[in-house]
């Protein structure tokens, strides 16, 4: 499904990744990594900065998420803080997770700050069909 959006829908957005996309991405088999650099290699890279710092610590001091799910903090930080439409992301145990999420807004907003739309590409992928 990643792949299939990223083919189809991905020129109908201006896309945005940040460090803790690019650490990721450099994850797991060395090969795999290069060519995960390579795909993202054209996109905006968005700064992260005392703000995100403070927002993802924020999230995780409240009890949210645990520390070792820091970077998921992160993801979500670095999203608000720089007014992001979507977040992207099939991580459904931290970010793409209703529950959670309604918690983070919550955190995000009396910081100052919107956090966008959490979605998995295939939600993000174009809509339903009618079949009426």
């Amino acid at each position: 499904m990643t792949r299939q959006w990223w083919e189809q829908r991905r020129e109908k957005y201006h896309l945005f990744i940040s460090h803790y996309v690019l650490d990721e991405a450099a994850r797991g088999d060395a090969h795999a990594a290069q060519k995960r650099a390579a795909i993202v290699s054209d996109l905006v890279l968005l700064k992260v900065d005392e703000e995100v710092l403070r927002l993802a610590q924020l999230i995780v001091a409240d009890g949210i998420m645990p520390a070792r799910a820091a970077t998921d903090a992160g993801h979500m930080a670095v999203a608000a803080r720089h007014g992001m439409d979507f977040l992207i992301t099939w991580n459904c145990a931290h970010i793409a997770n209703a529950e959670i999420a309604r918690k983070v807004r919550s955190i995000v907003h009396e910081a100052g700050y919107e956090l966008p739309l959490i979605c998995t590409p295939d939600e993000l992928f174009g809509g339903c069909e009618d079949d009426g």
